[in-house]
């Protein structure tokens, strides 16, 4: 694919999970009218929509319909968004500024922004429990519920999330950061490629395992991009505020390795990650554009 048409894909995919997600969540003018004008402004601000885009592509390599993919794209944005409303509340990150606009604590306040988080994770599941485009049995929609829970929860992003406060002003391992980037960010990442596997039947372990391997390997591929980007990266480009990882005495992997070092092992998961998917053929194009992009975006 080249790049004209890839950024065409990417849109049209990004404006189907917008819409996917719009269709879920309270208008805002239903009470709470504060509370549900929040939500919408979490979700419906823009962002790099990563997670839904790997859902897509890989339910083109499984072969299975875009329209059964919304609903699961659609869960995965609306945890990413809760994760990001509560990463940005001054008790944990304290930023500003998200996707080049104010944090949700910053635009409402911060007990609104709690609030919007705590209802975005419940109204992933729902998704996941009752959308009817997915054409999913009951069994499929348990199995898919268990991996986003599990990926979201304590043993998951949220673990990462209380791995990476007690890492502040610390020197750790690199295999400890390694640990808590695969929970924090890898997570969300690895369950994006898996969940479409739920609707396959009968399902292909095969597919799977090669599935797994991919997110893993562009899950911390993409959390060392992001340590690199915060370094060399422009706060109006990225939308969020450049340096504030080093600002806040955050073990990150060019502080542990070097810039130059860093990029190389990002390059090296990216490759990892490609050589995963030969059983897809050219079905799994879109995954590996999509594992390029993790490491040559700009924000």
């Amino acid at each position: 694919m080249n790049s004209e048409g890839f950024r065409r894909t990417l849109e049209q995919r990004a404006r189907r999970v917008e819409l996917a997600a719009q269709g879920w969540l309270p208008a805002a003018e239903t009470s709470p009218q504060r509370l549900h004008q929040a939500m919408r402004y979490a979700v419906l601000g823009g962002g790099k929509r990563l997670r839904p885009q790997l859902v897509y592509a890989a339910g083109k390599a499984l072969g299975i319909a875009e329209q059964r993919l919304d609903g699961p794209a659609a869960a995965l944005e609306l945890i990413h968004a809760y994760s990001l409303i509560h990463d940005d509340l001054p008790a944990m990150d304290d930023d500003d500024l998200r996707r080049g606009r104010p944090t949700v604590h910053k635009a409402f306040d911060e007990a609104t922004a709690v609030l919007a988080g705590d209802a975005l994770q419940p109204l992933a599941f729902e998704v996941l429990a009752h959308d009817e485009a997915m054409q999913a049995t009951a069994v499929q929609r348990l199995h898919m519920i268990r991996r986003l829970s599990l990926a979201a929860g304590s043993r998951g992003m949220v673990g990462g999330q209380a791995m990476d406060l007690d890492q502040v002003g610390q020197a750790p391992e690199l295999r400890v950061i390694d640990t808590m980037h695969r929970l924090k960010t890898g997570q969300l990442i690895e369950a994006a490629v898996l969940l479409p596997t739920a609707l396959l039947s009968p399902p292909d372990a095969a597919a799977a395992s090669a599935l797994e391997t991919y997110g893993q390997c562009i899950g911390l591929a993409f959390q060392i991009h992001d340590d690199v980007l915060d370094e060399v990266g422009d706060s109006a480009v990225l939308g969020k505020t450049a340096g504030a990882d080093r600002a806040r005495d955050k073990p990150t992997y060019p502080a542990m390795m070097g810039l130059d070092a860093s990029r190389k092992r990002a390059s090296e998961l990216v490759e990892s990650a490609l050589d995963s998917l030969t059983l897809f053929a050219e079905n799994a194009d879109d995954l590996r554009a999509l594992a390029q992009h993790v490491i040559t975006r700009e924000k």
